[in-house]
């Protein structure tokens, strides 16, 4: 019994030895694997990024430092030969950009030179754009003769911008007696689908600004037929129609979000600086004011000698009466969408080959279109143009005295004394107050 005993220890241990010695083989190669295995960094990896190209006419500038701030962050960028820039960052939120002009090459300075630091809103997105357009230095003196000159050429030209999307508004509520809060979104239409055609497709810019103006139509078109007309034949309220175009609005800007990033996209356009007196300004703007003032021409003949424009004057007027004399009032209200449309698409397509365009283009400007609206007068397509032109000059002349930040506030202050003063409007109709 004690030999069986002893026998069987022999046999326990020489299995016991084979398994120790099988697991040892198996377990050394994952030992080794380990081993290379690189040690854990605490360095985040982030799939949010602010990025930008610094180009000074049109050629990329390399050296530029810029530094990136908030949430807690702190890093900085340099521009590599092409004028390209990318900086990582951990967490989503608003940052801000700004570019260190003692960086710049000797000569060379901002195109806007108040504008040092830029945001970067990476808070719906995952990658944001960043430019900063250079230009022939000015930071230097200048006499306050050139810098009057200046800012008027620059009120001119945004009064003219805000006035061909302001008439589409006008007409609208004069037909019927709608706020649209939409309507910026049709100028953000006409900038993005322009960049597209022109920039991304490579059409001829000429096709592309057709091809966008037909779309803005048929979206003005749209809009009503597939939510005012319904709305209106249910005879809803025009409070309530005004808070549904609100959330209209919210809707198409995320689309537009949703199909075009939230990156900032640069038209690509001639830079030659043309100087006119103290003036510095572009072919492109020069181009964009003259097809502006022969837009607002257009629509000024349309309405005052044609029969279909005395027709839509009638109705905003006094829609019943207009009926009434046999006038179709639907199909006038009809027309007058698809005139916004192409009109506020138009403005989209000027804006955007003279600034950026983005998909919050149309919202940045809302404010000022309707201000000039009814700075001018309540559903007067000329009252609307004399209101944006009023509203352009006093947001470029404020920054005479004021800080750029404050240009937008100076104009919404002009547009309540006035209406203290005059509370239809420089051209409006007393019956069209409330």
């Amino acid at each position: 019994m004690i030999q069986l005993n002893i026998g069987v220890r022999r046999h326990i241990a020489l299995v016991l030895g084979a398994l120790s010695v099988l697991v040892g083989l198996l377990l050394s190669p994952m030992a080794a694997v380990a081993d290379e295995t690189p040690a854990p960094t605490d360095e985040p990896t982030s799939s949010l990024v602010i990025k930008g190209k610094v180009k000074n006419e049109g050629v990329g500038v390399e050296g530029i430092i810029l530094k990136v701030s908030g949430n807690g962050f702190s890093g900085e960028a340099s521009t590599d030969a092409e004028g390209n820039w990318t900086l990582s960052v951990p967490t989503k939120g608003i940052y801000d950009v700004e570019i260190q002009l003692d960086s710049l090459p000797e000569g060379v300075g901002l195109r806007d030179p108040e504008t040092t630091v830029r945001q970067a809103d990476l808070s719906m997105v995952e990658s944001a754009s960043v430019l900063f357009p250079l230009g022939v230095d000015t930071r230097v003196e200048q006499a306050f003769g050139d810098q009057l000159a200046i800012r008027l050429f620059a009120g001119l030209n945004l009064g003219l911008l805000l006035a061909i999307a302001a008439i589409g508004i006008s007409l609208i509520f004069g037909t019927t007696g709608l706020n649209n809060f939409a309507h910026g979104e049709m100028v953000t239409v006409g900038a993005l689908f322009t960049w597209l055609f022109y920039t991304v497709l490579g059409w001829p810019l000429l096709v592309s600004a057709a091809v966008t103006i037909l779309i803005g139509a048929f979206v003005g078109w749209g809009q009503n037929a597939a939510i005012w007309r319904p709305l209106r034949k249910r005879r809803l309220g025009l409070n309530q129609m005004m808070i549904v175009s609100i959330g209209f609005a919210i809707v198409a800007r995320y689309i537009l979000l949703l199909f075009f990033d939230g990156d900032t996209k640069g038209i690509g356009t001639d830079n030659n600086i043309i100087e006119i007196g103290p003036i510095k300004t572009t072919a492109t703007s020069l181009t964009s004011m003259a097809v502006a003032a022969v837009a607002l021409a257009a629509v000024a003949i349309f309405l005052t000698r044609t029969r279909l424009g005395k027709a839509t004057r009638a109705v905003s007027d006094n829609s019943s009466l207009a009926a009434s004399t046999g006038i179709d009032v639907e199909n006038i209200i009809r027309i007058v969408w698809i005139m916004a449309g192409a009109l506020t698409a138009l403005a989209g397509i000027l804006y955007g080959l003279q600034f950026q365009a983005n998909w919050l283009t149309g919202f940045q400007i809302l404010l000022l279109l309707f201000a000039a609206v009814t700075l001018g007068g309540l559903g007067t397509a000329l009252g609307a143009t004399v209101g944006a032109l009023i509203i352009g000059m006093v947001v470029e002349l404020s920054t005479l005295v004021l800080p750029a930040d404050l240009k937008y506030a100076a104009s919404l202050l002009i547009l309540i004394v006035v209406l203290m003063v005059r509370p239809q409007g420089v051209l409006g109709k007393k019956q069209r107050i409330g």
